[in-house]
């Protein structure tokens, strides 16, 4: 009995000290920037395609045979509304952060359109404190995180706010390191020769914080975040202290830049120039998951750390930006970044949890960003929190137990209510969706009409369906419409009216 008891005062010891810890798994949320569906040599459709041939990604490989591919992965169209999903656990309809933030604060980015204005949406992004104006008020995923005893680690790129609110600040959404994150959304140069942008009267707001060890030198931006999050890693993995790293690497938004390490071989493939930049971005991008990965294996933890792949938004297919036949970098997807056809929304997506995924496994789940943060939570053994906001996601632990289980009765739902381009062609503003099942419809609102397609014959959304099955798209209208309403979500106001735009439902009426 002695002896029992003083086992339970070693027990009560060792739930205060980083030892105790130990068997909670690490959690690395890796995140690309622009990302699209096909960039890689993984197929995330059913074939290998010529545009998964262009790529070299063997670490993405490698790391969908150890792990759990999705196939069905979702994000927002563009880039701060996924990250804000993802760190609040909240549809973009409901904490109406519904385009990305300027680094300066109460700047709208809606470019002008003719017919509608967009509503005043939450330009100033995420908060962790009540009452900032024009920001969501939420308690952020690692605040929960490291209150449960996890470090947690932000390195890269941030983007949850303007300069001078608090979500702009990692420090302030629950980070005990940062790295490289602030206001910005991509940087003014990924060279180390040009110090990512801090030369002196060639400095912009784009230019990338806190890598100066790397000024002047050969080391391009996606190898220096690299290194530094392997720098940060260490202070916990020697503690035995669970940790979260938020791996959100720059690549490959724009400028396209060439990684000279890889160039040569794309070029020598037949590449054109703008193409091989964008294929060494990628790479780059790829050997930072190498390098992750050999670490962890290094430092003896790998079996004990989950790793999470995800892009925050679909390829970029603009001509202007990309080069190209516009629209067709996503193929079979349709369009890309700016658009809920999927090309802008589908995203590559793959989970190791070593113990509880099994290696080589293939999810068609669909599932959406604000999901990660109820799973996280799960993974990490949190049960008990209190948050600010109401949460939209759910978690997809059971997935990753069993790939073969599936919900077709849940609704995923996007809203832009905003103008990304000048270009109004391809769902790229002004529209909401929805996808229940195979079935997809969106509400084209400059056109005030809808769109209906099966994914699960029409992948590439080519045959809209909506006159054909009427009962299914008023179906679809409704519950759309009813939870945008739930969620007290913003439409655009037409200009010539002063009103705004009709629900969903309402122009079946």
């Amino acid at each position: 009995m002695k002896i029992f008891k003083k086992l339970l005062v070693l027990l009560a010891m060792l739930c205060f000290i980083p030892g105790a810890y130990s068997q909670r798994p690490n959690i690395i949320v890796f995140m690309v920037d622009d990302m699209g569906w096909q960039d890689c040599s993984v197929p995330f459709g059913k074939d290998v395609t010529p545009l998964n041939r262009k790529f070299r990604t063997p670490n993405m490989e490698k790391l969908s045979n150890e792990g759990m591919k999705f196939t069905n992965a979702y994000a927002c169209s563009v880039c701060t509304p996924s990250r804000v999903s993802l760190l609040t656990g909240m549809n973009a309809a409901h904490h109406r952060v519904t385009n990305w933030t300027s680094p300066v604060m109460n700047d709208a980015t809606d470019a002008e359109d003719a017919l509608f204005t967009s509503p005043f949406w939450n330009i100033n992004g995420l908060s962790p404190i009540k009452d900032i104006p024009n920001t969501v008020y939420a308690t952020p995923l690692p605040e929960l995180l490291k209150d449960a005893g996890y470090f947690t680690i932000h390195v890269g790129k941030a983007h949850w706010g303007p300069a001078g609110t608090p979500g702009s600040n990692p420090y302030n959404l629950g980070f005990m390191v940062n790295i490289a994150g602030n206001a910005i959304g991509h940087p003014q140069s990924y060279l180390g020769t040009d110090n990512y942008g801090n030369i002196p009267k060639k400095t912009t707001a784009n230019s990338v914080p806190d890598l100066s060890e790397y000024y002047g030198s050969e080391t391009f931006l996606t190898e220096a975040l690299t290194k530094e999050a392997i720098k940060a890693m260490d202070a916990p993995i020697r503690n035995n202290q669970p940790f979260f790293l938020h791996l959100a690497h720059y690549a490959v938004h724009t400028p396209i830049m060439a990684d000279k390490r890889f160039l040569q071989k794309y070029l020598d493939a037949g590449l054109d120039t703008l193409d091989a930049k964008y294929a060494t971005l990628i790479e780059g991008m790829d050997k930072s998951l190498g390098d992750i990965m050999k670490f962890l294996k290094t430092k003896g933890i790998d079996k004990n750390t989950i790793i999470i792949f995800m892009s925050d938004n679909g390829g970029l297919s603009l001509s202007s930006i990309r080069g190209g036949t516009k629209h067709t970098q996503n193929l079979p997807l349709r369009a890309g970044k700016g658009s809920l056809y999927e090309g802008g929304i589908r995203e590559p997506m793959l989970v190791k949890w070593p113990g509880v995924v099994k290696p080589g496994t293939i999810s068609d789940q669909y599932l959406q960003i604000q999901d990660f943060y109820p799973t996280i939570l799960e993974m990490a053994g949190v049960k008990k929190h209190t948050t600010h906001q109401t949460l939209d996601g759910k978690s997809f632990v059971n997935v990753l137990k069993n790939h073969k289980a599936s919900d077709t009765t849940r609704a995923l739902i996007w809203h832009y209510p905003n103008k990304w381009t000048n270009d109004t062609t391809e769902a790229l503003c002004f529209v909401s969706a929805i996808r229940i099942g195979n079935w997809k419809l969106l509400y084209l609102m400059r056109e005030a009409r809808m769109e209906l397609y099966d994914l699960g014959n029409d992948i590439g959304e080519k045959n809209d369906l909506s006159v054909q099955f009427p009962a299914k798209t008023r179906e679809l209208a409704t519950v759309l419409t009813k939870q945008l309403k739930e969620w007290n979500a913003q439409m655009p106001i037409v200009k010539k009216t002063g009103k705004t735009v009709p629900w969903p439902d309402e122009i079946l009426r």
